[in-house]
């Protein structure tokens, strides 16, 4: 399974839910996509195990066109546990598939 660690920006999506992200690096989502399996039906959406801090948890990055990169979305439980707003710059360690 591949990992990749980076810092990156909590943000809060404009709309409806207060759904939190982070956007993945450019040379993280480059990576991702280059070893995303031929022959899937496009790169879609993609199984991960993410951890910021002490908190552990299994998610999927989707695409975002308007970054050309992923969205990893961080869910109220693991905010709460972190003490995480939006805003904050955070250490994400990112593993590809559900171990």
């Amino acid at each position: 399974m591949e990992a990749f660690e980076f810092d990156a920006e909590l943000w809060l999506y404009p709309g409806k839910g207060g759904w939190h992200f982070v956007t993945l690096p450019r040379d993280v989502a480059l990576q991702i996509k280059f070893l995303a399996e031929p022959g899937k039906r496009g790169w879609g959406s993609g199984a991960v195990i993410a951890r910021t801090g002490e908190t552990e948890w299994t998610t999927s990055i989707f695409p975002d066109k308007a970054s050309g990169s992923f969205l990893l979305p961080v869910k109220a439980d693991v905010r709460r546990k972190e003490k995480l707003a939006a805003g904050q710059t955070i250490r994400i360690a990112l593993t590809l598939g559900h171990g």
